[in-house]
């Protein structure tokens, strides 16, 4: 993996977003380019204007800009991590998503908003970003501290598999982590679908994988098996269009977004 997006919003960064995504970003010896959002709501304009009062708007915005870029440039730079810059600040999710095709993997703040209220996590914005994303998706935890165990979210399914297939190839550094390939059974069949054949791919990249079946409500046992844990790395198939079954459904990655202090990985299958 070369190249990583990492969405920023422009009146304000978040450090520990940024965090995390240099810890990637030098992990994986990549190029972090910042995309610089401005989240400001756009009040129409009612009647014409005459003047240029929004001259001085533009400037403020300019000045904010060129401060949130310092901000940026400065973090990767004490943190290590290889960095550049976007040319434009946008309002419009399309373009961070146009953005996607050219990149392998896009880190987000799940509490972004283009909203003037506090919306409920993912943000609508997020949303969007994950399911027409044509990248994978790394939705930032809101602290970080490190990665010790890598835990698959595997129901058996195309999504679920492609996902742990893209992970596996973008991140060839986690090879000597743990690895746990979690599965919920809703069934009462007490049978871990799949096993067998992902075993057999996951041995030829990673040194150790271990198997977790649980039984009950795919979301409520996955909220419970991760809730308090640390230093995870979460990965899921696709969000939305109507691809989640079991466990990696779409309310049940919405339930570990707004719950869960762990980065989550979420990958199509086109």
């Amino acid at each position: 993996m070369k190249r990583v997006l990492v969405a920023i919003d422009a009146r304000q960064v978040n450090i520990n977003v940024l965090d995390f995504a240099c810890y990637i970003a030098k992990l994986t010896h990549s190029k972090l380019t910042g995309v610089f959002l401005d989240t400001e709501v756009q009040e129409p304009v009612s009647q014409p204007v005459y003047s240029e009062p929004g001259a001085a708007v533009i400037g403020e915005k300019q000045e904010l800009f060129g401060e949130s870029v310092r901000v940026f440039r400065d973090a990767c730079t004490n943190r290590g991590a290889n960095c550049s810059v976007f040319n434009e600040i946008t309002i419009l999710p399309a373009d961070i998503i146009k953005e996607t095709r050219f990149a392998e993997l896009l880190i987000v703040d799940p509490d972004m908003s283009f909203k003037d209220r506090k919306e409920e996590i993912p943000s609508s914005f997020i949303r969007e970003v994950l399911v027409k994303s044509e990248c994978p998706v790394v939705l930032a935890p809101f602290s970080f501290y490190g990665i010790d165990e890598i835990v698959f979210a595997y129901d058996d399914g195309a999504a679920a598999a492609y996902a742990i297939k893209q992970f596996t190839y973008l991140f060839p550094e986690f090879t000597g982590k743990k690895i746990t390939v979690l599965q919920v059974d809703e069934t009462g069949e007490n049978l871990f679908k799949g096993k067998d054949k992902m075993g057999e791919l996951l041995q030829l990249h990673y040194q150790g994988t271990g198997f977790r079946l649980l039984q009950g409500k795919a979301a409520d046992e996955l909220f419970g098996y991760l809730l308090g844990k640390k230093n995870i790395f979460v990965v899921m198939g696709a969000f939305g269009r109507g691809m989640i079954s079991g466990l990696v459904r779409h309310s049940t990655a919405e339930l570990l977004i707004k719950t869960i202090n762990l980065p989550v990985f979420i990958a199509h299958h086109k």
